[in-house]
């Protein structure tokens, strides 16, 4: 049963009433997803100066939120994006209709547009914007082999989902990021962080969202 919440900085998110866990921070979706995905993620990607276009991964669809930041970068910044996204449990229009990120940022249209897209095929949104959306699970999911630029790691809480979070998914991960590529996530764990680096990957602890102390960067030495 999925219940719309309003977080405190007045953007929408969902209650996973089943496992007690929302889709976002409390303490307000729109500035958890900005700060973890585009600031710590995105940005930071573009200052290693990666070749056009950018290969994105997003484990996690979800509400679209992360796919609309992201949406919104690459308009602002002329940036060509291939993002690839996999959900288990996509949610029906009447759910994802009534959210209100995209009256947020104005980006109505956009909203409509990624939510509508067709599962299972890669499609424009933008000129500068394609997106693929995967009906599938992360353990089913054929990650290419240095297939990617950046990974949103946005699965739910390892107290909620730990099989996503085991140290054979992380090398799966791991493997799908090319050399110098970037994964983050709003998670700080320390297992977490102790996997990824006997992984090989260099790990920094970031100062965290609104309301969360600390998040994890992750990178792939070239």
């Amino acid at each position: 049963m999925l219940k719309i919440i309003t977080t405190s900085d007045g953007s929408h998110s969902l209650l996973n009433e089943e496992l007690n866990e929302t889709y976002h921070s409390i303490h307000g979706a729109i500035q958890e997803s900005a700060h973890v995905f585009i600031k710590s993620g995105l940005e930071y990607a573009e200052e290693k100066n990666f070749t056009t276009p950018v290969s994105i991964f997003e484990l996690g669809f979800g509400t679209g939120l992360n796919a609309l930041l992201t949406l919104r970068y690459s308009l602002q910044h002329q940036k060509k994006i291939h993002y690839t996204s996999i959900e288990e449990s996509p949610l029906p229009a009447e759910i994802w209709s009534q959210l209100n990120y995209a009256s947020l940022i104005n980006l109505t249209h956009e909203f409509d547009t990624i939510h509508r897209a067709t599962w299972g095929t890669f499609q424009p949104i933008t000129h500068d914007f394609n997106l693929l959306k995967l009906h599938t699970t992360l353990q089913q999911f054929e990650i290419p082999y240095h297939g990617y630029e950046l990974i949103y790691y946005d699965a739910f809480a390892p107290s909620k989902q730990p099989e996503l979070w085991s140290f054979s998914i992380l090398e799966k991960i791991s493997q799908g990021l090319k050399p110098g590529g970037v994964m983050v996530t709003y998670c700080a764990k320390g297992q977490l962080k102790r996997d990824l680096a006997a992984l090989g990957l260099v790990v920094e602890t970031l100062a965290g969202p609104p309301g969360k102390k600390e998040m994890v960067r992750a990178v792939k030495p070239k």
